[in-house]
Parts: C-alpha cells; structure tokens; sequence
C-alpha cells in the first residue's frame, strides 16, 4: 500500500497549491507538519504557478492500493 502526506496550501492568488511528500514517516505528528508547513512558506523556496505560498490549509495521508498485473 503506497501512502503520500499531501501538503495543501493557499495562495495569494486565494487558490490552493499542493506539495507530496512520499512514504511519510509514521505516526504522523500534526504539529511537526504544521510547523513545516509553516517553515516552507517562510523559506519561499516554492513558487507555484498559482500564486505565492501564504497560508497552512491542511495536510492529509491518502493511501492507495496498487496490483500489477503480469500481461502475457
């Protein structure tokens, strides 16, 4: 099962802009990824197409499952 921490934040565009962070750290510690968040938008290393990074939205885990099938 693949799991993504999904960053979600808003711009000041008043849009949304998401960051993925892959196989995440469990269990997850909300006030750690807040204060990420938060340290993200203060670095302004991210300049997404819709707008500057201005505020923490939210951060959720999406899990998918994934089956490979062999084609013969």
């Amino acid at each position: 099962m693949a799991k993504t921490l999904e960053l979600q934040f808003t711009t000041a565009l008043g849009k949304y802009a998401k960051l993925a962070v892959d196989n995440p750290k469990e269990p997850i510690d909300p006030a750690a990824v807040k204060l990420a968040m938060e340290q993200i938008i203060a670095s302004n290393a991210f300049q997404p197409t819709n707008g500057t990074l201005v505020a923490v939205h939210s951060a959720r885990v999406v899990e998918r499952n994934i089956t490979d099938y062999e084609l013969v």
